[in-house]
């Protein structure tokens, strides 16, 4: 599970904020500079007032009701970011921050209507009654107040929150680390264009229009993260190309587009505007998202999974020469012949062609098998049961060490990679075996359907100061750990625990 912290620091939540107040200031600067030249080339407004036979006054009329509209949406966006959404976010002080919040909306939609009244005063000729007027205007200025407000309040939060509310669905993370946090900067950049478009359209407030760009966009995104993370990936493991993948988007677009029919019918009223956003929708589904999600994949998905691949390989060749090496260990093998010298010594030769003939298959299986990427459990087993009975032949004669082994036969046809489990049962025969001292190790490894369970633990004893293990590490336990990190990622589980007394080891490992 990813943790906000790795992704989302205090540093950058202060530099984002930095970067969210300096363009907000810099496009309300902008606003107030477009006011200002269009009150003195002229703002268009003039002829509307001089058709209806009302005196138009550039101050009253224009600069004033503009500078104070503009001027209201710039405070309350830095209110709503920068206090109290962030506030509410965290739980401190909500019935405080819900209450200025609801305060700083009131008085905006009053600023907006007062503003309208006096830029938009040739529209009164067109009522009856003047409290009727006043009343469209009120009514203009709630809704649009109340809808861009409403996209302050869900940019800040999601600022705040997004990242921990995307980290919940487990679904995102099953694809790529990286999803959450593209998710979460796309979203972010959609809410700004929506807030940008809000304001823009301030003066022809068009409901259906921004209707259909809180949802077109979304569904882009949508399609465009499904094809990058799911529909081309499963295409290309099935070898298929860009037609396939091309049509099969042409045919995901039509029940697409027939849900927006039928969720926006209602709203639009039948409106013109319907059939032109749903052919728009369409077109940049199979024309824009479609194209975009399968460049992007192919040119940074794909790349990525090569180099992982090289560096895989590279891991691999390095941890089994690594492994190799460690293999070939003079102590142990002088160890096992003097063990046969001895047995030759007490009793008959059929022990010690047994011991030798074990001690053969074992250096077998290591110059040759252990050169493949995979072979069967079966042959791992084998390997691992030579090698335990040729250390009981080392220790039979002392009573106080006890080896007690619960391995299945495998008759199933599951692929492993060679040499993985044989270091933790070295480990602990190198470790947890004395000749002087009480000692045990104990060992069970089984396997349901594909999972193989191996558990092994062993005594712990002080070594003696002459003892050349006495300051070596457990024989390749930092090189298995390698591979099952290269060659098993996310398909196994492993335990290490060690007290004073004993040293075990779990391993779940999903296998082929």
């Amino acid at each position: 599970m990813y943790v906000l912290s790795e992704n989302f620091t205090p540093s950058k939540t202060k530099s984002i904020n930095q970067l969210e107040f300096w363009i907000s200031t810099t496009l309300y600067i902008l606003a107030i500079i477009s006011i200002c030249s269009q009150t003195t080339y002229g703002s268009g407004n003039d002829q509307r007032f001089s058709d209806q036979l009302i005196d138009f006054s550039v101050m009253k009329n224009f600069f004033l009701p503009e500078l104070f509209k503009i001027s209201t949406l710039y405070i309350s966006f830095l209110l709503f970011n920068f206090c109290f959404m962030p506030q509410l976010a965290r739980k401190n002080n909500i019935t405080l921050n819900v209450i200025l919040s609801i305060l700083v909306t009131a008085f905006s939609v009053v600023t907006w209507m007062v503003a309208n009244t006096y830029s938009q005063a040739y529209r009164l000729v067109e009522f009856d009654d003047i409290d009727n007027a006043y009343g469209v205007f009120f009514g203009e200025a709630f809704y649009y107040i109340f809808f861009l407000y409403l996209l302050f309040c869900i940019y800040s939060f999601f600022n705040e929150q997004g990242i921990v509310l995307l980290n919940k669905i487990n679904l995102l993370k099953r694809y790529h680390k990286n999803i959450i946090q593209e998710i979460f900067t796309v979203t972010r950049i959609w809410l700004i264009s929506l807030m940008a478009l809000t304001v823009m359209l301030s003066g022809t407030f068009n409901y259906e229009f921004l209707l259909f760009w809180f949802v077109g966009p979304p569904i882009n995104i949508i399609v465009c993260f499904l094809s990058i993370y799911h529909l081309i990936p499963m295409l290309r493991k099935e070898q298929k190309g860009f037609g396939r993948y091309f049509w099969g988007n042409v045919a995901l677009a039509v029940p697409i587009v027939l849900i927006l029919l039928l969720s926006l019918i209602t709203f639009t009223r039948g409106g013109p505007a319907l059939p032109i956003a749903l052919i728009l929708t369409s077109i940049s589904l199979i024309c824009i998202t479609t194209p975009a999600a399968w460049y992007i994949y192919k040119n940074k998905f794909e790349k990525l999974t090569e180099i992982q691949m090289l560096k895989t390989e590279l891991g691999k060749s390095d941890a089994n020469l690594n492994f190799l090496k460690s293999q070939i260990n003079p102590h142990f093998l002088f160890n096992a012949l003097n063990t046969l010298f001895g047995t030759a010594l007490q009793e008959n030769a059929e022990r010690t062609g047994e011991g030798i003939q074990k001690l053969g298959d074992m250096m077998r299986f290591m110059l040759h098998e252990n050169t493949q990427d995979k072979i069967s459990l079966t042959r791992e087993v084998e390997y691992l049961n030579n090698y335990i009975d040729l250390q009981k032949l080392r220790t039979s004669r002392s009573a106080d060490i006890k080896i007690d082994t619960h391995i299945e036969e495998q008759i199933n046809n599951l692929q492993i990679t060679p040499m993985l489990l044989i270091p933790f049962i070295e480990n602990a025969f190198k470790h947890g075996i004395s000749l002087q001292q009480p000692s045990y190790i104990k060992i069970t490894l089984q396997t349901k359907e594909s999972t193989l369970y191996f558990d092994i633990s062993n005594s712990i004893y002080t070594k003696a100061d002459h003892d050349p293990e006495k300051l070596k590490s457990g024989i390749g336990l930092e090189n298995v750990k390698q591979r099952l990190s290269l060659l098993y990622y996310g398909k196994h589980e492993l335990i290490i625990r060690e007290s004073a007394k004993e040293f075990f080891v779990h391993l779940t490992l999903q296998l082929d």
